[in-house]
């Protein structure tokens, strides 16, 4: 299996935090959001590659990161070669590219380069792979409504299934909420392709990928529990930096 984290994003909302620094390494505590990542991926033996994806703005940056870095899988970085938000390739687009680059022959899991989480990350490959040949996402109980018009909201029938998504959705239905946590088995990898062929798309937003692969495949949730931060704004990196002093 390979990880794939996803920090080809210019994080314009987090300005000026991000004018000159990857969001994903910006720092919580005394460490990068990344570390926190690598170090939950450490610990899941079946995992022999880790993946970063990166522009070409940052790729400097996660090259010296990837120095210092103590991680003992191979770790390797990916520019996907643009240089503005205005000819960015987007979440889905980078992961295609990534899939070129390195091969679509492992089951991949993915996850957002700034997202900090305390659940367990191997319960969900255990779920995951139970749930194969279908896709498995992260899910949260954010429990407030209104938060979560901010995300890709869920809704799930007692087997954990992903019955509806509705994206960024004005009257909420459910208080869950996608992730930026992905388990793609590599049978289900070529429909990225063919997902990205289909006129009219979003390049950009996993959760309108999720949304058409329903049409076309079971796709499953798996709670995670504790603390979820998704560092997208002002006010949720400064609350994770809070809670990290």
């Amino acid at each position: 299996m390979k990880a794939l984290i996803l920090a080809a994003g210019y994080g314009t909302r987090l300005y000026p935090y991000t004018q000159n620094r990857a969001k994903s390494l910006l720092k919580i505590g005394k460490r990068p959001i990344i570390d926190y990542l690598i170090e939950k991926i450490e610990k899941i033996y079946q995992i022999q590659k880790i993946i970063v994806v990166t522009n070409d703005r940052f790729f400097s940056q996660f090259k010296r990161w990837k120095v210092c870095s103590k991680t003992k899988k191979q770790l390797r970085i990916i520019n996907d070669l643009t240089r503005s938000p205005q000819d960015r390739l987007g979440a889905i687009g980078d992961i295609e590219f990534t899939l070129v680059k390195e091969g679509s022959d492992n089951d991949l899991l993915v996850l957002g380069g700034d997202n900090i989480f305390e659940g367990n990350l191997a319960s969900f490959l255990s779920f995951a792979r139970k749930k194969k040949p279908s896709v498995s996402i992260g899910v949260f109980d954010i429990k407030n409504r209104n938060q979560a018009k901010e995300f890709g909201v869920v809704r799930l029938n007692r087997n954990m299934r992903i019955i509806e998504l509705w994206e960024k959705p004005k009257n909420p239905k459910s208080t869950y909420v996608a992730m930026c946590l992905y388990y793609f088995p590599k049978g289900k990898l070529p429909l990225i392709t063919q997902y990205l062929s289909t006129s009219g798309v979003h390049r950009d937003t996993l959760g309108s990928y999720i949304r058409w692969l329903l049409r076309k495949s079971k796709v499953y949730g798996f709670e995670f529990k504790g603390f979820w931060h998704d560092i997208g704004h002002h006010y949720t990196y400064t609350k994770a930096k809070e809670m990290f002093k």
